[in-house]
């Protein structure tokens, strides 16, 4: 099992007081968050950032609730046991990811 961090900027040791008891794999944008998952499977933990900068066009990149709108509703993996947390800065965005993870999480048959 491995950890993810997904975060455009920051790196593990801006929020995490001990990164390497967690071993994160960091991934930069959402096409990497999907790509590395659908190679290796759900991790054990994934920390969101939301806001993931521009993309190569100049155009608000896909944040980190289309990661989760994508783990819920593309990925077709079994999201029971997931841990995460969402150390974005957005509140709002924030509340979105954790509120449908939060669901999603709790209407599963675990």
């Amino acid at each position: 099992m491995y950890n993810l961090f997904l975060d455009d900027l920051r790196t593990v040791d801006m929020v995490y007081n001990d990164p390497i008891r967690y071993n994160f794999v960091v991934v930069r944008t959402y096409a990497d968050f999907v790509a590395y998952i659908s190679a290796h499977g759900l991790p054990a933990f994934i920390s969101f950032d939301n806001d993931l900068g521009l993309d190569t066009n100049g155009e608000v990149a896909p944040d980190g609730y289309a990661a989760v709108k994508w783990l819920v509703y593309e990925s077709g993996l079994d999201l029971c046991g997931l841990q995460y947390q969402v150390h974005s800065a957005n509140p709002v965005a924030a509340e979105q990811i954790r509120g449908l993870l939060n669901n999603y999480l709790a209407s599963l048959d675990c």
